[in-house]
């Protein structure tokens, strides 16, 4: 079974270093379908591996100089993301500890990443029509990050498909961009959230083993995935992206079900 977490992660992470999406969006479904952790624990163990695979393409990014994060914008969205983060993980907390029954909190999830990513995928396939944005006020972008932080740490995402479409309608990021500036902010919010978790002792009951495997599968994958982006056309990383969204979808759609 932790094979099986391994593999989850690397592609979900391959996929995410290449779509920009963080590979939480695949990881949280794919585990809560497969039923053998509590939700508490898949949001945290994704979180973590989500963190792994965006440092890794951020720093690499950085040093080989091939980084197109624009830091004016970047640096507000990411330090948003940051505190958002927190708030995310102290919302997720608040739903557990009030709830006693888990599969309730799984349906929300999964019934928010369904609406998330339906969302999604009808501003993709209809985007050509959709007048964009250039934000550069740095107070705007700063809100901007604190809702993606929020959005992404209470679904132990990591950021996943909003953040991309956050980037196309109001910063004009073209694909690729907007998948690095993505991975840029997801590092941000996931990073706060783990240290959130960590300081208010909200942190579940999980197998070492499995923490171990999914950080590797998701290193793993972030790097194959950097490797991958450079060699695909923009066009290849959109068509990705609707097919990973209408299997999320459908995911999601079965967890909903299985929950209730």
């Amino acid at each position: 079974m932790y094979l099986i977490f391994f593999f989850v992660c690397f592609f979900a992470s391959v996929v995410g270093a290449v779509c920009g999406i963080g590979g939480g969006v695949i990881i949280k479904p794919v585990l809560d379908a497969l039923g053998v952790l509590d939700v508490a624990a898949v949001s945290f163990l994704s979180g973590c591996t989500v963190l792994a695979m965006t440092t890794y393409s951020v720093v690499k990014g950085k040093m080989s100089g091939e980084s197109h994060v624009e830091t004016g914008t970047g640096i507000p969205l990411a330090l948003g993301a940051a505190a958002g983060g927190i708030v995310g993980k102290w919302a997720f907390s608040c739903i557990v500890q009030m709830s006693s029954d888990a599969n309730r909190v799984g349906a929300i999830q999964a019934l928010c990443l369904l609406l998330v990513t339906v969302g999604t995928l009808l501003y993709t396939l209809c985007k050509e029509k959709i007048k964009t944005l250039h934000i550069q006020n740095a107070a705007a972008c700063l809100v901007i990050g604190i809702f993606l932080g929020m959005l992404s740490s209470f679904l132990g995402i990591g950021g996943g498909p909003i953040n991309l479409i956050v980037l196309f309608f109001f910063f004009s990021m073209g694909v690729k961009k907007a998948a690095e500036n993505s991975l840029y902010i997801i590092l941000f919010s996931q990073a706060t959230s783990l240290v959130s978790a960590l300081l208010s002792n909200h942190v579940p009951a999980f197998s070492a083993q499995a923490l171990v495997l999914m950080v590797a599968g998701g290193i793993c994958g972030g790097i194959c995935g950097r490797a991958l982006n450079k060699r695909i056309a923009e066009k290849t990383v959109e068509r990705l992206f609707v097919g990973l969204m209408l299997v999320i979808i459908l995911i999601n759609a079965y967890n909903i079900y299985q929950y209730a």
